[in-house]
C-alpha cells in the first residue's frame, strides 16, 4: 500500500508541474560562481526552467545565476536557481533542471502570464 500512494504522489506531482509550463527555445546567460556561460532554454513554468548546456564544463555547481528576456518582452529577467535534475537527451543534450530560489514577484508573474498566454500552443 505504501509504495502505490507513494506512485500516486509522484504521478499527481508530475502532472502538476507538466501543467505550468510553456514550451521556450531562447538563449540566455547563466552564471556559475560567477563566471558566465550561454545556455538554451527549453520549457519553462514560475517556478523553474529547463535547460540544454551548450559550451561549459562538465562540474559546474548547484547554484546558478540567470538572466533571460522572455520572447517579446524587451524586459531582463534576473533569478537565481538551483539544479535539481540532470539528465541526458537525444544527440547528447546535456540537460538540467533549474527550480527557481530567488527571482522577484514582478518576474514570476511575468512567466506565469507568458506560460498561460502559451497555453494550448
Amino acid at each position: 500500500m505504501t509504495d502505490r500512494l507513494a506512485g500516486l504522489a509522484f504521478r499527481c506531482m508530475d502532472e502538476q508541474r507538466r501543467s505550468g509550463r510553456a514550451a521556450l527555445d531562447i538563449l540566455l546567460n547563466k552564471y556559475v560562481g560567477g563566471v558566465p556561460y550561454t545556455a538554451r532554454a527549453r520549457d519553462i513554468s514560475p517556478d523553474g526552467v529547463r535547460l540544454a548546456r551548450l559550451l561549459e564544463p562538465d562540474r559546474t555547481g548547484r547554484r546558478v545565476g540567470l538572466q533571460f528576456q522572455l520572447p517579446g518582452s524587451a524586459e531582463v529577467i534576473y533569478a537565481e536557481g538551483e539544479v535539481v535534475r540532470e539528465w541526458v537527451e537525444a544527440e547528447s543534450a546535456h540537460t538540467h533542471a533549474v527550480r527557481f530560489t530567488l527571482l522577484t514577484e514582478r518576474h514570476r508573474r511575468a512567466i506565469r502570464d507568458y506560460v498561460q498566454g502559451r497555453a494550448g500552443h
